[in-house]
């Protein structure tokens, strides 16, 4: 008879995802995964595959948790803008741990992306998701009136995908943080 799982899955990948989110994908060993999951190496190989399945699994749950509110967020009825700003600033706003953590995503992209064909994916998947999420609000605030002539919404999107990103890299650092809110301010005058 199989012996029943003695652990939350669930529970055991959102601990996944908070390890090499603080750590990065090569700084967290097997053992370390042990120690943080609180269950056996076997039974995190019979769950969830290799170290590298894991993590997917755990940049895809990243993905699942945090798109949902920033699709709603630029949704909501009215003006647009004041919402895109909102998002951007709260980008450069970001302190203490949240800023030295960055986006699971960002980080990916830095350590994994270049020679991990499975994590760029990922990775694209997140920004193709920011990206078509700003357009829409972009392209609602040109129906409204609230961009200027000639802005480009997919454009003006892209460029903020770049920026929230590049806000993430700049930002893990105590010194970043001026560059950082002097960059959004200047990133939003585009938009009107």
């Amino acid at each position: 008879m199989a012996r029943t799982k003695e652990f939350d899955p669930d529970a055991a990948l959102q601990a996944a995802l908070e390890l090499f989110w603080r750590r990065g994908y090569e700084a967290t060993s097997m053992a370390d995964l042990v120690e943080g999951l609180g269950i056996a190496r076997a039974s995190i190989y019979a769950t969830f595959g290799s170290k590298h399945e894991l993590y997917l699994r755990a940049l895809e749950r990243y993905n699942e948790q945090h798109d949902p509110g920033l699709l709603a967020e630029l949704s909501q009825p009215g003006p647009v803008l004041p919402a895109v700003r909102a998002l951007v600033r709260r980008y450069a706003g970001m302190g203490g741990e949240d800023r030295k953590r960055g986006c699971f995503i960002t980080n990916t992209a830095v350590e994994l992306a270049p020679h991990d064909e499975a994590a760029a994916r990922r990775v694209e998947v997140s920004y193709d998701h920011l990206e078509t999420a700003l357009t829409a609000a972009l392209l609602r605030a040109e129906a409204q009136g609230e961009l200027p002539a000639g802005r480009e919404p997919r454009a003006l999107a892209r460029m903020l995908v770049v920026l929230l990103q590049g806000i993430r890299v700049v930002g893990k650092t105590a010194e970043g943080e001026p560059r950082v809110r002097d960059a959004a301010e200047q990133a939003l005058t585009l938009l009107g």
